[in-house]
């Protein structure tokens, strides 16, 4: 029983669907109308994570992949290598279109993140997983202020459900946790966000 809600936790907190409520919550919270917010996530969307997981399900299917989750360390370079790149693009095609500058921002944060993780994983795995929560975590306190800090709960959440499966260590877990919300802090900081 404890396995089948790790799994389920581990799915509900799969990066996929924690960058969904990101991107929502940081376009509704920086336009002045919901069609405004509609149409950013929309971009964001598809800019970065509708392109990932279609790459992620092709790769599952022609079993070049594990799983979705992707729990193979030496499986997860060309994901990174992707991520890097659509970060890259993504940042430079919002720049142009001027988008709010929170979302230029998270994009930039997704590269330089992406450059960060792709670098250790080549060395050493990393929780994905626990950097989405703890991004999600960051940019919610950067939003809504420190009440915002009690979804630190999902975080611990997210953690126990990959110890529990087995798929990271507490070290790689924890690192996933500090990494994103310290790149997330600088450049938001460098963009005059904080």
């Amino acid at each position: 029983m404890r396995k089948q809600i790790a799994s389920l936790t581990s799915i509900i907190f799969s990066p996929f669907v924690v960058g969904l409520v990101i991107i929502l919550l940081v376009s509704l919270e920086s336009t002045a109308s919901v069609f405004a917010a509609i149409k950013w996530s929309l971009i964001l969307i598809g800019l970065s994570i509708l392109p990932i997981y279609l790459v992620v399900i092709c790769l599952v299917r022609s079993k070049k992949v594990d799983s979705i989750s992707v729990n193979i360390r030496r499986q997860r370079h060309k994901i990174y290598a992707l991520a890097v790149i659509l970060g890259g693009a993504g940042s430079t095609t919002l720049f142009f279109l001027k988008a709010p500058v929170i979302m230029l921002a998270l994009f930039v944060s997704g590269f330089v993140g992406g450059v960060i993780f792709l670098a250790i994983n080549l060395r050493w795995k990393i929780s994905i997983h626990a950097a989405f929560v703890a991004t999600l975590v960051t940019v919610m306190t950067i939003l809504y202020g420190f009440v915002a800090i009690i979804a630190i709960v999902l975080l611990l959440l997210a953690a126990w459900a990959r110890l529990e499966l087995k798929h990271h260590s507490p070290a790689q877990l924890i690192t996933g946790m500090l990494m994103a919300p310290l790149v997330i802090m600088v450049v938001f900081y460098s963009f005059g966000l904080i």
